[in-house]
């Protein structure tokens, strides 16, 4: 294989097991925040007990989360030092502002969201879940717009030539607000709390289906499930933006993704099938018009296809259109569990249903599916752009790096993945399996005369 393809191997097996973490510090960090508020407003011990064993849950995904982001800053000088060379200026002032502005906020709270629960009274408590809840979603911030900048650059100027060119930032506030980073940044963020809200899903059904802990699992259940349709909701409607977005900036992304190749008005969306790269055509079940009125509000508006641009800027057809169709029909499915889900719980008939349980509980699955497909979509589908219509991948490489010292390199990267991966399953099973504390449902003494109440053996 070439250093080129090897490279990008290396780095898309990185940043998708990274992606298996943020979203969950994200989801739970946003929940984490509603169960200690309802534990504020309403003084119910069992909240506390929730807040106490999520907030164990939180933690471990984002000390593994950490651990396997910071390899990734290290491939941009190894593998892809022309591209750290070319937009560094762009690129590191938001890596910059996510570390000032999120790691640090998020970081500097966590020990007295973890270890504070006895030595600060509740309010104290409940403003770092706060803070490091922000933090969590002031690192998607400045990564999104990082990485919505390759998608859609601005903000800046190309000042050198040739190997000595390179982007500068002219206006910081363009380059943070370009034209996708708030479309994108929204969908990144339902599609988080999405994440977060199922795992809560999952294990309050996990223990109904092993009727242990039941008074924890429901408060878990519906507090969950409530997000979970919001947040599946609130997806559909971002991704309908972000797509809108994606027709305006990048018209072949938008046709890599329904596999359309004739500019025309009236395109159809296609439901599912497969492309035919090399015949140019699209085999599947299509609704007529669809994709127009979708686009642009109109079935006779013109979509722009793949015969616009030239065969060797097209990116990977068949591949980005099948990657972008199973994120759309994961979102449409985690709906319809969602309202099934509701519905049942409304119903009383919840416990009752042992498929709807199972569903639940392995539909933890889902988020993360959609998710990672929706991210390899939107990066497969700007090749062969690294920036987009500025520097293309298979120039941003470094001159040096060789096939073997990259295949060496991700072999050991594997391995270590692999290892991190066994540790987090088996800690977070372990933490399921265990359960909540009992003792959790009584709250510290310090706590519980914070709120003028009298604690077990205060006199």
């Amino acid at each position: 294989m070439s250093v080129l393809l090897l490279s990008r191997l290396q780095f898309a097996l990185t940043i998708t097991f990274h992606y298996l973490y943020p979203p969950l510090s994200i989801g739970l960090g946003i929940l984490l925040v509603v169960i200690e508020a309802l534990w504020l407003i309403t003084r119910n011990p069992l909240y506390h007990q929730m807040a106490r064993y999520w907030t164990k849950v939180f933690a471990l995904t984002f000390a593994i989360g950490v651990a396997t982001g910071i390899v990734m800053e290290f491939e941009f000088g190894t593998n892809w030092a022309t591209y750290s060379r070319y937009v560094g200026d762009v690129f590191g002032s938001a890596l910059a502002a996510e570390g000032i502005f999120a790691f640090f906020l998020e970081s500097g709270f966590l020990a007295v969201l973890l270890f504070g629960w006895d030595k600060v009274g509740p309010k104290m408590h409940f403003f770092s879940t706060c803070m490091v809840a922000l933090g969590a979603h002031f690192s998607a911030v400045w990564i999104v717009v990082a990485n919505s900048w390759m998608q859609t650059p601005a903000g800046f100027h190309i000042v050198g030539t040739g190997l000595n060119a390179r982007a500068e930032v002219t206006d910081f506030w363009a380059m943070v607000f370009n034209p996708s980073s708030m479309q994108r940044l929204s969908h990144t963020l339902s599609g988080a709390w999405q994440a977060g809200a199922w795992l809560m899903v999952s294990v309050g059904a996990w223990y109904l289906l092993r009727r242990r802990h039941r008074e924890f699992a429901l408060a878990s259940v519906r507090i969950g499930l409530a997000f979970a349709l919001f947040a599946s909701l609130l997806t559909l409607l971002t991704g309908h933006k972000s797509a809108e977005g994606v027709a305006k900036n990048q018209p072949e992304k938008l046709a890599a993704f329904e596999g359309l190749y004739v500019t025309r008005t009236h395109a159809p969306l296609t439901l599912f099938g497969w492309v035919d790269a090399k015949n140019e055509k699209t085999h599947g079940y299509a609704i007529p018009g669809l994709l127009s009125w979708l686009a642009h509000g109109k079935t006779s508006a013109k979509v722009t296809g793949l015969n616009e641009t030239a065969p060797a800027d097209r990116p990977p057809v068949n591949f980005t259109f099948q990657l972008f169709h199973l994120m759309v029909a994961v979102g449409f499915t985690m709906i319809g569990l969602a309202l099934w889900a509701v519905w049942a719980l409304w119903r009383g008939s919840l416990e009752r249903s042992r498929v709807l349980l199972w569903l639940m509980t392995f539909a933890v699955l889902g988020p993360q599916i959609a998710n990672q497909a929706g991210w390899w979509a939107a990066e497969v589908g700007r090749q062969p752009w690294i920036v987009y219509h500025l520097l293309k991948t298979s120039a941003a490489l470094s001159a040096v790096v060789t096939a073997n010292e990259v295949v060496a390199s991700m072999v050991m990267f594997s391995l270590v993945y692999m290892l991190l991966f066994a540790v987090f399953v088996f800690l977070l099973n372990d933490k399921i399996q265990h359960g909540p504390d009992d003792s959790d449902l009584n709250p510290a003494g310090k706590w519980a005369l914070g709120f003028g109440l009298k604690s077990k053996g205060a006199k």
